[in-house]
């Protein structure tokens, strides 16, 4: 698969998740620094794809994105310590996973895929190619984010 089909693919996938759900309120929380939960989602499913096309994976492409563009969607600003229940980074992959599930229908894969995607910080290990690419997409998304802000420039 190239660059330009997997693009094409995210954009379809977006298009999909927004009927009929509160996928675009994803755009209204920040995650790290200045990247938005949306941004930060589709960077994940972008950098998902291009893992498994260097590594020539075997994976369901469609089911890749799903999973990495769903991964976050827990639907609340985790900053306001009054949006929800604490521990974040250990409670999200299961408020994500209820959110998905009440909008969307996930096969065995994207559930594994958001359930999953903190391990090892949540000792729920990774069932699937799919899940173990998108878990590591995620983390470096996330060092990016968080570091992008805090560079200085000259």
């Amino acid at each position: 698969m190239k660059n330009i089909e997997y693009k094409r693919m995210i954009i379809n996938e977006i298009k999909s998740l927004k009927e009929d759900s509160r996928f675009m309120e994803t755009v209204n929380f920040m995650q790290h620094g200045n990247t938005s939960v949306y941004e930060h989602s589709l960077k994940v499913a972008y950098i998902s794809c291009k893992i498994a096309y260097k590594l020539k994976a075997n994976v369901d492409y469609k089911t890749l994105i799903r999973g990495a563009l769903l991964h976050d969607y827990f639907l609340y600003d985790w900053h306001d310590k009054n949006a929800h229940e604490g521990w974040h980074g250990f409670r999200h992959p299961r408020k994500a996973w209820k959110n998905a599930k009440k909008e969307f229908d996930l096969n065995r894969v994207e559930e594994d895929i958001i359930l999953k995607h903190m391990f090892p910080l949540v000792p729920l290990f990774p069932l699937f190619k799919e899940s173990w690419i998108v878990c590591l997409a995620d983390k470096i998304s996330a060092v990016y984010e968080t570091m992008e802000r805090k560079t200085v420039k000259a």
